[in-house]
């Protein structure tokens, strides 16, 4: 049997590290490469007459992020199966791809073999998650808050000081020498990490973690 693989992935090296893993794999055919999650949902939508049975995405994209895509794919094509590769392995981050039936979280650190593996796994109907990927979901059910606010990265923290100080996602990125694409994934990746609804849920932890007060 043949599958049908569309990638959503805006890290150019990784995207070409993995369409040349694939074309090696005789069975396994990319549909389409793509470096958003918007033309990678859009392609979907318009070619129903294809069937796609697997999409690969990355979480920081420019537009609709991987874990939106993911929810969304998956609460309208349920049969398409689901693998995220991604460097944020944050506890709230896995679970709330996992309570929106993702088939596999595995680590961009991930070597080609253990990559072809959760993809053969999940093709067959299983699933697959890296061991730091599950270590990680673990020790958050168990530490959450403390946990999620320890896995915050020096730049999020800025990130995360800036837009309490209510600065525009454009003053954030000359501050900080950045794209406002890049601010932009900050920021979705701060409310998903942080379980925060909107600016004034991020505001809310900027002062439990007492940023406001640094300079």
């Amino acid at each position: 049997m043949s599958y049908n693989i569309l990638i959503a992935d805006d890290h150019i090296l990784f995207l070409e590290g993995l369409l040349t893993l694939l074309k090696s794999e005789e069975d396994l055919h990319v549909l389409l490469a793509t470096d958003s999650g918007d033309k990678a949902l859009a392609y979907i939508r318009g070619n129903q007459q294809k069937p796609l049975h697997l999409l690969i995405t990355d979480i920081s994209m420019p537009g609709m992020d991987g874990i939106t895509l993911n929810n969304q794919v998956k609460a309208t094509w349920p049969g398409i199966k689901t693998l995220v590769v991604s460097m944020h392995t944050d506890t709230s981050i896995i679970d709330n791809l996992v309570k929106n039936d993702v088939d596999g979280f595995i680590s961009k650190n991930a070597d080609s073999t253990e990559l072809l593996q959760a993809i053969r796994t999940i093709l067959k109907g299983g699933k697959f998650f890296s061991e730091n990927v599950k270590k990680a979901y673990v020790e958050g059910i168990f530490h959450k808050e403390k946990n999620t606010l320890e896995t915050l990265t020096t730049r999020e923290k800025e990130v995360l000081r800036l837009i309490a100080e209510e600065h525009t996602t454009q003053e954030i990125a000359d501050k900080l020498f950045l794209s406002k694409h890049t601010i932009e994934s900050y920021r979705k990746i701060l409310l998903y990490k942080l379980n925060a609804r909107n600016l004034a849920g991020l505001t809310k932890y900027a002062i439990k973690l007492g940023l406001l007060e640094e300079k």
